[in-house]
Formats: C-alpha cells, structure tokens, sequence
C-alpha cells in the first residue's frame, strides 16, 4: 500500500511540474495579437520575433536575457516562429537565461496571414522587434537590436 501512494505522489508531483511549466511557454496563433499586445496596458512594450535556427537570433539570445534580467519591469515578449520541437525552443530561452520570460512560440503555419495580422509590410525575416510605444504606435525593427535604445524606449525617465 506505501508504495501506491508513493507512486501517487511522485505522479502528481510530475503533473504539477509538467503544467508549471505551459505557463512559460504559450502558442500564439492567429487572432492572438491584438489582445497580446493589450497586455501592456498602455506601458511601452517589446515583441521580439525570433527563431531557433536563425543565427543571430542564437546570438543576440542572451543578450535579451542580461536584457531582461537588468530591466525587470520592461514589458518584452519572446514569439519564437520556427517549426521545431518545443524542447529545442526551452533548451535556447534556458541557455539565455529566458526561460521565465513571457514566451510564446507560433502553434500553427507561420504563414502571410499570420504575419499581416502583425505588420501587413512584414516578410518574417528574424530576428525582428516590434516596438509599441504608450500611444499604441508599432516600429518594426529587423535585425540585431540596440539595447540602449530598447532600454530607452522601455524604460523612460518620468
């Protein structure tokens, strides 16, 4: 009978830990924008667009990761856009120090319609940042990211 119960324990222990951790990484799909980017509430926000097997995207990782250990009350979101194993994602945010990061990674086909609903000029190159400012006016920057500039359009000075 103790080891039922053990077996029980150890079985809900690995459940809890298994959806501890779909709350660090999410799928963002389609008609998922609008209300991602609401998120901010009005505060000037980040979404970095970004993929596993882009190069500088491997780069820069860690960067966004000193980034947002620095600046923990900058509003950034991760979107990762490739298709591959969710591991090879949470392997990458853990390697830049991301793993508690809002992360998302792109559920379906990261098609032109997914990406119009984004930035309608957008080809998905990566890595791409979008930047919104308090107003709610989208900047689209495509390649590595300056984080002193970032840090200025995050963390303004009151």
């Amino acid at each position: 009978m103790k080891k039922y119960w053990i077996v029980l324990l150890l079985s809900l222990f690995m459940v809890n830990i298994g959806l501890a951790d779909t709350n660090t990484l999410k799928p963002y799909q389609a008609g998922d924008w609008s209300s991602l980017v609401k998120t901010a509430n009005g505060a000037p926000l980040a979404v970095h667009f970004w993929g596993v097997t882009c190069p500088a995207c491997v780069k820069e990782m860690p960067q966004w990761g000193s980034f947002v250990k620095n600046n923990p009350t900058a509003k950034v979101i991760f979107i990762q856009v490739d298709d591959v194993p969710v591991d090879s994602i949470k392997k990458m945010l853990s390697k830049a120090g991301l793993e508690k990061a809002n992360n998302f990674y792109v559920a379906a086909s990261f098609d032109e319609r997914l990406r119009y609903e984004i930035d309608p000029k957008w080809q998905g190159e990566t890595p791409t940042t979008i930047m919104i400012d308090r107003s709610g006016k989208a900047t689209r920057k495509t390649g590595l990211i300056d984080f002193r500039q970032l840090q200025m359009t995050l963390m303004p000075k009151s």
